[in-house]
């Protein structure tokens, strides 16, 4: 298995505030921790590229897409908001350009047969990203654009998303539903499974079990076992029923137990665990291919440690 990371730091660059939990710092954490482990010998390491505007119209409206380029500020002037707990400074769109091209140049990695898979660490983080505006921390929907992109260039039939960040994925299902119009009777070719803690923000959110959509509510009291139990109750059967060819991961290490985002109590085992699942099933449909790419994840220790377990379950050590 070649497993490779991607990004930039300029992607360290985007800064919602000195307190804002969504900050550079989460990147060199990570980078710091696969020194320590050791990973950063193992893996290969690839620079992302800025993003080709045109592709981020696969996952936005060309509206949303202007309103973020046209108002991104230029240095010396004052941030600007672009939704709720959404800000950009002088910085943050050419943060954006390389987490975004990331997300596409990782697809590239896997289908030419560079790598079978890949880890995006880059910011900011996409899945609250809806197809005609940005929230929570989010302006682009990395996921979303890297599914849109493997299906449009390389032909891909069936492409799964599964999301374990503690909040929900509403903006990839908004894309998928909305943007790529899948429903069950038509599903196109996208299955999106997202487990998350209910209640917690973004809140307004259906329980499915009916793809193309399969959202799995997580209670605050949630603890390993429980988080197991229901991944392989309501995912994993539909994904393997669904037999993606690629699948992609917005890995989210926000519900871990030192993580005081959330009261979901999960630890790195619990990440390696569902990586080795999402491995067995790419392995058998997808010939290994993997797409991952950075949610959440505030506490920095607890953050690069999962990092570390999610990578060593690419890799299979």
């Amino acid at each position: 298995m070649t497993v490779g990371i991607i990004g930039h730091y300029r992607c360290g660059e985007h800064d919602m505030g000195e307190h804002h939990p969504e900050t550079g710092k989460r990147l060199t954490a990570i980078s710091d921790q696969l020194i320590r482990s050791g990973l950063d010998y193992v893996v290969r390491q690839f620079d992302s590229k800025p993003i080709d505007k045109s592709l981020l119209s696969l996952a936005h409206t060309q509206e949303h897409i202007d309103f973020v380029y046209d108002n991104a500020p230029s240095e010396g002037e004052e941030n600007f908001t672009v939704g709720p707990d959404s800000e950009m400074n002088a910085k943050t769109l050419t943060s954006i350009q390389y987490s975004a091209g990331a997300a596409v140049d990782a697809v590239d990695l896997v289908m030419d047969g560079t790598l079978t898979s890949v880890f995006c660490t880059t910011r900011p983080p996409g899945h609250h990203a809806e197809h005609d505006k940005g929230m929570g921390f989010c302006f682009f929907n990395n996921a979303a654009l890297a599914a849109a992109y493997a299906k449009q260039k390389y032909g891909l039939k069936r492409i799964a998303i599964v999301d374990f960040d503690v909040h929900h994925g509403n903006g990839t299902e908004d894309i998928v539903r909305n943007h790529f119009n899948a429903t069950p009777e038509d599903d196109k070719g996208y299955l999106f499974c997202s487990s998350y803690e209910y209640p917690l923000y973004p809140f307004e959110i259906i329980e499915s079990d009916t793809p193309p959509v399969i959202n799995t509510p997580l209670k605050a009291t949630t603890k390993g076992p429980d988080f197991r139990k229901a991944i392989s109750e309501h995912w994993l059967p539909a994904l393997r029923n669904f037999k993606p060819e690629l699948i992609i991961i917005s890995a989210g290490f926000d519900a871990h137990i030192e993580d005081d985002m959330s009261n979901v109590s999960l630890t790195e085992g619990d990440y390696r665990w569902i990586t080795d699942e999402l491995k067995a099933i790419a392995k058998e449909h997808g010939q290994g291919r993997i797409v991952s790419m950075l949610e959440g994840g505030y506490h920095l220790g607890a953050l690069s440690r999962s990092v570390v377990a999610h990578i060593n379950g690419l890799i299979g050590n």
